[in-house]
């Protein structure tokens, strides 16, 4: 008979590469996981790993398997769900991936706020610039800037009216002068960060009286966290462009000052991502509903 804790280490080590990464997830030593695998696969009679002293991987028959696995436990979890009810206390482990600069500066007080409401729910949260997956990564939820344009997950908005803004702080303003056009721009120190995939953003797109215009920005600092471009910001090292999300607290305390603020930025929309709709548990529809209300706030600030 199949056992439903061999059926997940399965899903996982498969999304993951790695018995040991598996085990790690579940509590378990890696001969456990490895033997699980086994152990599922003589009551399949066939070989779902590929494995060798360097490598771990699919086979065939596990890439057809997978599939249906996931969607088996997909289906017990929605089922236990809905046997508890949308009113039971929230509990159980969330895990959750957002960008280092939202992250820090935005999401952490209103988790600590959301952990508050439900005491007996667990959050694991992982911030990183670099583009969470999904669907191999151990996370249950992803916040995502940006048009979401692949139709393999869900995506639900948080804050569809989010856009960028030239910031630089007042100590900036006053050594080097404001810009007065885009054309100026390029003669400033531009901070740039990272985006997926390791590209940097150093074209800053805008609509400059119905016509889109872009800037390519000569990089005086580059970094890999967005976060710290705004505390370089911050400092007065040069002029960043960043989600209004991440700099409006900055603003309103007048550490950073908007420039040009009668172009419009390019769209930055915030999304909640994850896999499956049927992941939409009840912790991440009540996380969403938070989220939403509190970006709404800020969004709404938008000069």
């Amino acid at each position: 008979m199949l056992r439903l804790d061999d059926l997940n280490l399965f899903v996982r080590t498969a999304a993951l590469g790695s018995f040991t990464a598996a085990a790690l997830e579940a509590d378990l030593l890696p001969q456990q996981a490895s033997a699980a695998i086994k152990r599922l696969e003589r009551e399949l009679g066939v070989r779902l790993f590929a494995r060798s002293t360097r490598s771990l991987r699919l086979t065939a028959e596990g890439e057809q398997y997978l599939p249906f696995a996931g969607d088996v436990l997909a289906t017990l979890r929605a089922g236990r769900e809905r046997l508890r009810g949308e009113s039971t206390e929230l509990q159980g482990l969330l895990q959750i991936a957002a960008p280092s600069d939202f992250g820090r500066n935005n999401l952490l007080p209103w988790l600590a706020e959301f952990r508050r409401l439900h005491p007996k729910l667990r959050l694991r949260l992982f911030l990183s610039d670099r583009v969470a997956d999904v669907f191999r990564d151990p996370i249950d939820i992803a916040l995502r800037y940006g048009r979401m344009e692949d139709a393999s997950f869900v995506a639900l908005p948080l804050a569809p009216d989010n856009r960028r803004v030239l910031v630089a702080s007042p100590d900036y303003v006053k050594r080097h002068g404001r810009p007065k056009s885009l054309d100026d721009l390029p003669a400033h120190g531009g901070l740039l960060y990272l985006l997926g995939g390791g590209r940097i953003y150093d074209k800053w797109s805008f609509s400059d009286q119905g016509r889109r215009r872009q800037v390519t920005m000569p990089g005086a600092m580059l970094c890999d966290d967005a976060d710290v471009v705004r505390r370089w910001a911050i400092a007065g090292e040069g002029i960043a462009y960043k989600s209004w999300l991440d700099v409006h607290d900055d603003v309103a305390a007048g550490r950073l000052q908007l420039l040009l603020p009668k172009l419009r930025g390019e769209a930055t929309p915030l999304n909640l991502v994850c896999p499956h709709r049927e992941q939409f548990s009840p912790a991440v529809r009540q996380l969403h509903a938070l989220l939403q209300a509190r970006c709404a706030a800020i969004t709404a600030q938008l000069p």
